[in-house]
C-alpha cells in the first residue's frame, strides 16, 4: 500500500472544507487543508455574515421612521456612519476567521497556507511544496461572474461592496438574484438612491410566481427603482460618476455599478484538467450521488460541484463525505425540502415546491395564500405588507410549498421546514393552534383555497 502524507487533504477553507477538515481529524484522520485567503470562505468574510449584518444596519432606518406611530420622538434626524458600520463588520469577520483558525487547530488539521493545485489524483502542490494524500477534497466554492461588455473594469462585484469607499450615493446594481436584491435593499435603507436593472421579466428566478412579483412591488414601495427587462450595455467614467448606457439608449448616472449577475464555480488555476477531473457545462465540478468526481479519489462538495448553492448544503455535503470516506457510510442528503431566505426588506422565506414546478409534480394542487398589513404596521405610518402562500397535493393532502414575504420570513419558515421534511399535511397544518397574534399564524389560519 502506498504510503501518503495525509488520509484527507481539503482545497479550500470556507464553510464545507472546514467542516470536512474538522469532522474527519476529529476521527483520528491526518488531515490538511489548503487556504489561499482568510479562513471562512465567501460565507464568512464577503457573504452570508456580512450581508445579513448589514440588513440588521439597514433596517433600523425602517424603525427609526416607525418610531414616530409608537410615540418615540427623536431628538435629531439619526446620522449614519457608513465608516463606523464598515470597521464593526470588520471586527466580528476577523473574530470568526480566529474562530476558524481555532477549530481546525484544535480538532487536529494541519492548515497549509498557500494557492493549492492538483498534480494527480493524490498529490496537491502549495507553493511549490507536495502534499499527498489517500482522499482529496474540493470545496472551493465560488466566484462572482461579471460578463464581457465596454466598462466592464468600472464595476463593483459583490465581494468589493462591504468595504466601499466612500458611501454612494447613486448605486446601480444590475441583476436580478439573491445578491442583487439583498444588496439593492441594503443600499436602499442606507440612504442610498438605488436602481435595479433586470432583463427579465421578473426578479428571482427559480421562485415562487407570486412571490417574485409581491418582492418587486414592496422593493418598490420602499424606494428601489426597479426596472425589468432593461439590460446595460456599456460604462464609461466621467467628471461626475459613471455613465451606464441601457440596451434602449437611456442612461443613469451612478457613484457605483454592482454587477451581481450569478456566480461560478471557483475551478480556475487548481489543476483540474490535468489531474483528470472532469467539468459540466458550466464549470462545475461533476459529482456523482457519493459526491466523487470522475478521479474517484477526488471529491467535491459545496459551490464548487454541481450541486445546490447554499452554505448550509455544503456543510451537510461535507459530513456525508466524511462519514462515506471515514465512518459507516451511512448518512446521506436529501436536497427536497431545503429552506432558503432572502435578506431583502422585507424578507423572503421559502421552502419546498413553487405552485408551477408542484403542478407539474404532483398534477392536482391546491393553493391558499394571504396578503396583509402585519399588526406593526397599523400604527408604524408604513405600507409594506406581507404575502404567504401554501401548495397542497391535493392527492396525499400534504404540504408541498410554503412561502412568505413579510419580516423575520427566514426565521418562521425555518420551524416550518421541519413539519415539511416530517410531511405535514394541510389537516395538520389546520388543526395546529396559531400563536397570537403573530404574522406566522397565518401560515395555520387559512382555510380556503384559491380558485382554479
Amino acid at each position: 500500500m502506498p504510503t501518503f502524507d495525509f488520509d484527507l487533504f481539503v482545497i479550500g477553507g470556507g464553510s464545507g472544507g472546514v467542516r470536512a477538515a474538522r469532522m474527519a481529524a476529529q476521527q483520528g484522520v491526518r488531515v490538511g487543508l489548503a487556504e489561499a485567503a482568510d479562513l471562512g470562505g465567501t460565507c464568512v468574510n464577503v457573504g452570508c455574515i456580512p450581508k445579513k449584518l448589514y440588513s440588521y444596519a439597514a433596517g433600523y432606518a425602517e424603525s427609526f421612521e416607525e418610531a414616530a406611530g409608537y410615540g418615540w420622538q427623536l431628538p435629531q434626524a439619526p446620522q449614519f456612519d457608513w465608516a463606523h458600520l464598515k470597521a464593526q463588520r470588520a471586527k466580528e469577520i476577523k473574530r470568526l476567521n480566529g474562530v476558524y483558525a481555532s477549530l481546525l487547530k484544535n480538532s487536529g488539521v494541519v492548515l497549509v497556507t498557500g494557492w493549492a493545485q492538483l498534480l494527480d489524483g493524490h498529490t496537491v502542490e502549495v507553493d511549490s511544496k507536495r502534499h499527498t494524500a489517500r482522499h482529496l477534497l474540493v470545496a472551493t466554492g465560488g466566484t462572482p461572474y461579471v460578463p464581457d461588455f465596454p466598462g466592464r473594469e468600472h464595476i463593483a462585484t459583490s465581494d468589493a461592496m462591504f468595504d466601499l469607499d466612500p458611501f454612494p450615493k447613486r448605486l446601480l446594481v444590475v441583476g436580478g438574484g439573491y445578491i442583487a436584491c439583498e444588496f439593492a435593499s441594503i443600499f436602499n435603507g442606507l440612504g442610498a438612491q438605488v436602481t435595479q436593472l433586470h432583463r427579465r421579466a421578473h426578479l428571482l428566478t427559480g421562485f415562487d410566481d407570486d412571490v417574485r412579483q409581491f418582492l418587486a412591488n414592496e422593493m418598490g414601495k420602499a424606494g428601489v427603482d426597479v426596472r425589468l427587462n432593461c439590460e446595460a450595455t456599456s460604462i464609461t467614467r466621467g467628471a461626475h460618476g459613471l455613465t451606464v448606457t441601457l440596451a434602449r439608449g437611456q442612461q443613469i448616472e451612478a457613484d457605483t455599478v454592482l454587477f451581481a449577475t450569478g456566480r461560478v464555480p471557483n475551478t480556475q488555476g487548481l489543476g483540474l484538467e490535468a489531474a483528470g477531473v472532469k467539468l459540466d457545462e458550466r464549470g462545475a465540478i461533476a459529482v456523482d450521488a457519493h459526491y466523487r468526481s470522475s478521479v474517484p479519489s477526488i471529491h467535491a462538495v459545496g459551490d464548487v460541484s454541481t450541486r445546490v448553492q447554499l452554505t448550509p448544503v455544503a456543510l451537510a455535503e461535507a459530513m456525508v463525505v466524511v462519514d462515506e470516506l471515514f465512518g459507516k457510510g451511512r448518512r446521506r442528503l436529501d436536497y427536497e425540502f431545503i429552506p432558503t431566505a432572502v435578506f431583502t426588506h422585507p424578507n423572503i422565506g421559502t421552502c419546498g415546491y413553487t405552485e408551477l414546478d408542484a403542478r407539474a409534480k404532483f398534477g392536482d394542487v391546491a393553493v391558499f395564500s394571504s396578503e396583509f398589513k402585519s399588526l406593526r404596521h397599523t400604527l408604524s405610518g408604513r405600507t409594506e405588507r406581507t404575502f404567504m402562500k401554501l401548495v397542497v397535493d391535493k392527492a396525499s393532502d400534504r404540504v408541498v410549498g410554503l412561502h412568505m414575504v413579510g419580516a423575520d420570513a427566514g426565521e418562521v419558515v425555518q420551524g416550518f421546514a421541519v413539519a415539511m421534511r416530517a410531511g405535514a399535511t394541510k389537516a395538520l397544518f389546520d388543526s395546529t393552534i396559531g400563536i397570537h397574534p403573530t404574522a406566522a399564524e397565518e401560515f395555520v389560519t387559512m382555510r380556503e383555497p384559491m380558485p382554479g
